[in-house]
């Protein structure tokens, strides 16, 4: 595996693959490796030729008073990790490769009406930070295809509408979140949570699975369902930001037309913020329908 520090190196490396014609798949990570980004490598592998990951600490989608300064930096494990899984090229840049005028000089890249619901709303600009390095790390590789994982099913949908608007010739490619034993989404921010807190983390992902059987049985007073929902977390410790019943297309108020429901939610445990989302499949026959894969 043969790790890259700036855009020309990286590039370089690439062209030679593309003379031989052969396919890239690529990786966009933050760092601190778990079984839910090794997923995501095995998916591009199995996809295309050569596989590329990322690792940038991304300080654009950080908030002044979020965890930049803390988020876990693990870049020798991280090496460690891609070698063992058989990455090709690891791109590793710093701040300043990245936004070389600095950030308040970058041009920002920001996705409409997605972007401003959910996370967008409690957390103002993260969504332009996200979907402005999203967009470079794709100008600078070039993949054929680009793979995400549907814990964050709302960048997700967020990542596909701005590749879709600005006519990027690269597949976004979804694979399902990997969780622990207990159901509790596996998160780089795990690692925050006090070993109490840890116990109760998994309550957060058997709600949403609650919530989304509830209305595969048939009950549609969503509303109620959210406020339950809120009230049970809230009893249990944590602090919820959100929890929405939504279309899972547009992630706004599910309509007659809607074919697919996604139940979103976002809660702190004590300073660890928690996100997880499950999803329902709508059968168009009897309105309500069979489970979709979380």
């Amino acid at each position: 595996m043969r790790t890259c520090t700036t855009n020309a190196q990286l590039r370089a490396a690439l062209q030679r693959h593309r003379t031989d014609n052969l396919s890239i798949a690529f990786v966009p990570t933050m760092g601190n490796l778990h079984e839910g980004h090794l997923n995501l490598v095995r998916r591009a592998k199995a996809m295309c030729d050569i596989v590329v990951v990322s690792i940038f600490v991304n300080p654009l989608q950080f908030g002044p008073n979020e965890d930049l300064d803390n988020y876990p930096r693990t870049l020798a494990a991280d090496k460690e990790k891609l070698f063992s899984e058989g990455v090709h090229l690891l791109f590793a840049p710093g701040v300043e490769e990245i936004y070389p005028e600095g950030m308040q000089s970058q041009t920002v890249v920001s996705v409409p009406d997605l972007g401003d619901t959910l996370c967008g709303a409690s957390r103002p600009g993260h969504f332009d930070g996200v979907t402005t390095v999203v967009s470079k790390l794709l100008n600078i590789v070039g993949p054929d295809v680009a793979v995400f994982g549907e814990k964050d099913f709302q960048q997700l949908s967020i990542v596909r509408k701005m590749v879709k608007d600005l006519c990027m010739p690269v597949d976004i490619v979804a694979v399902a979140t990997a969780r622990d034993d207990d159901g509790l989404a596996k998160s780089s921010r795990n690692g925050y949570l006090t070993s109490r807190q840890r116990s109760i983390a998994p309550l957060l992902h058997e709600t949403l699975a609650n919530t989304r059987e509830a209305i595969a049985c048939g009950f549609d007073n969503f509303l109620q369902l959210e406020s339950h929902a809120r009230m049970k977390l809230l009893q249990a410790g944590f602090e919820p930001d959100y929890f929405a019943i939504r279309d899972a297309r547009t992630l706004r108020a599910v309509t007659d037309g809607t074919e697919e429901i996604a139940i979103l939610a976002a809660a702190r445990l004590g300073n660890t913020r928690l996100i997880d989302n499950v999803r329902l499949a709508l059968n168009p026959v009897s309105d309500w329908g069979m489970l979709a894969d979380a």
